[in-house]
């Protein structure tokens, strides 16, 4: 049998295919080839139609059961990921009311500050384990607020992957974990939150019925199976928002297990089993895909907007701009730890959370133009990104995520050797790569949902892990030396100094 993953992703839609026995990726292709569209109507904004991920999702699928020819009756079932934190409205013929507010669109921030003010720092915080912030409830207030007329419209409330969910079976469903990333769960007493819904004036009704995360939540309908080109019946068995979904891929389930993406931005993602939260929002607290009332299992999420997105700005705009990231990879090793005097602060992408919603921009500091040179410059990049990445797992650390070993897909800025050693040298952590990527987490995952595998073990069983970086004790006190005098110059741009 076969399992089927999505990624909905906000750049394009990926679609995997897994032979269920081995774990082997079978076809994998994703749409559109360049990047998906984002509307920005205002500045801050960023919307998508959703019909947009269903057109390129029916592309991608179709270029994978092409390259495969898997007999459609031979999959047994089909998990989804997807960007997390958007919001999707539709009526009550289940069309979507207007174009979704998604993840990186930050109009509805004074919001959710309001409701931290008015309900209180410490009932959000121990509720909800996070501020209402920019998440999907602030959103969709925005909408009450400013689009009476949608507002009215409006039958269900969904995450993306939830309308991906519906577009296949019919079934409007959700997850606590879906829930958790809108901030709409109390984690105090395991369900909808009711706080949210009478602050925000909300009707119950809005939510969607809950399934469990791992479940036969639905079946591909006759006239989706139609439109796809599968079998009628194929169980939809897993969905997850994108970070949760990546954590899944690397096997990481447990408490104490760490996983790190550094694609355009960077995540650090740990798994916990304390209900805690930052006092100050840094980092966020979310239920992660095998949490339960039973069991709590709570990812703590570190987002650094500014990661592999400088790299991708030095290759564009420094020299001739003819380099591959292989080349610049090499002239920075040429350089020592700490890149001889040089820093660079990576918050060229706007305000961080991590840094209190603060933004200090990207800044190059103590260039000595007789010492330095490219080499020197794609040294400190990489070097002040895995320095960002520390100076938020300091935060973690703080509400019990020690990271002792950390798993990552071996791509972006893990292709890289100065990365990882950095970020092994300066964590003291064991980095392991692996081949994998949310869609074949997403496989997984349906097989897990589905009862194929009988476990998470039985399903991760076949993963690779293809490299392991173990760190140095002779490089520690370097790395140490140059993280300080990176954050002192944090606190000289934090300070306006």
């Amino acid at each position: 049998m076969y399992l089927l993953g999505f990624d909905i992703g906000s750049s394009s839609v990926k679609v995997s295919l897994l032979a269920g026995q081995t774990g082997e990726c079978i076809a994998s292709a994703f749409h559109p080839k360049q990047e998906m569209k984002i509307t920005a109507r205002q500045a801050g904004w960023a919307e998508q139609e959703p019909e947009q991920w269903w057109a390129n999702l029916k592309l991608a699928l179709a270029e994978v059961m092409n390259q495969s020819n898997v007999d459609p009756s031979a999959i047994d079932s089909i998990g989804i990921s997807y960007q997390m934190h958007g919001l999707v409205m539709v009526d009550r013929k289940q069309e979507v009311i207007r174009p979704s507010i998604i993840w990186c669109d930050s109009r509805a921030a004074a919001i959710g500050d309001k409701a931290l003010k008015e309900l209180g720092q410490e009932q959000c915080l121990t509720s909800l384990l996070n501020s209402p912030g920019n998440f999907t409830a602030s959103k969709l207030k925005w909408v009450k607020d400013n689009e009476p007329e949608q507002y009215s419209r409006i039958h269900k409330i969904m995450l993306p992957g939830d309308y991906i969910a519906m577009k296949l079976s019919g079934d409007i469903k959700t997850t606590a974990s879906s829930l958790s990333e809108g901030i709409l769960w109390d984690f105090q007493q395991n369900e909808v939150s009711k706080l949210v819904l009478d602050y925000y004036g909300f009707d119950a009704s809005f939510i969607p019925d809950l399934v469990p995360t791992f479940s036969v939540q639905g079946e591909v309908s006759e006239l989706a199976a139609k439109e796809l080109g599968l079998a009628k019946g194929i169980k939809i068995s897993y969905r997850a928002g994108d970070q949760p979904n990546n954590a899944l891929s690397l096997n990481v389930l447990n408490p104490g297990e760490i996983a790190t993406t550094a694609g355009t931005s960077g995540v650090v993602y740990g798994v916990s089993e304390e209900v805690a939260y930052d006092p100050k929002s840094r980092v966020n607290t979310f239920a992660h895909v095998n949490h339960s009332a039973e069991a709590n299992r709570l990812g703590v999420l570190l987002c650094i907007n500014g990661t592999g997105i400088l790299n991708s700005w030095l290759n564009k705009n420094v020299g001739n701009s003819g380099f591959s990231y292989e080349q610049m990879n090499a002239m920075a090793a040429e350089v020592p730890i700490g890149s001889e005097g040089l820093s660079i602060l990576p918050f060229g992408n706007g305000a961080e959370r991590v840094l209190e919603n603060k933004n200090p921009g990207a800044t190059f500091s103590g260039i000595n133009f007789n010492i330095h040179g490219m080499p020197h410059l794609f040294r400190a990049a990489q070097e002040g990104i895995v320095f960002s990445f520390k100076y938020g797992m300091e935060v973690m650390e703080n509400i019990g995520i020690k990271a002792k070993v950390i798993r990552a897909g071996k791509a972006n800025m893990f292709l890289s050797p100065i990365f990882r050693e950095t970020l092994a040298g300066i964590t003291g952590a064991t980095i392991e790569l692996y081949n994998t990527d949310g869609s074949i987490g997403a496989a997984r995952g349906a097989g897990i949902g589905s009862g194929y595998y009988q476990s998470a073990g039985q399903a991760f069983e076949n993963l690779k892990k293809l490299e392991t970086i173990v760190p140095g004790e002779k490089t520690k006190e370097a790395y140490e030396a140059a993280y300080e005098s990176w954050k002192a110059e944090l606190r000289k741009a934090m300070n306006g100094k």
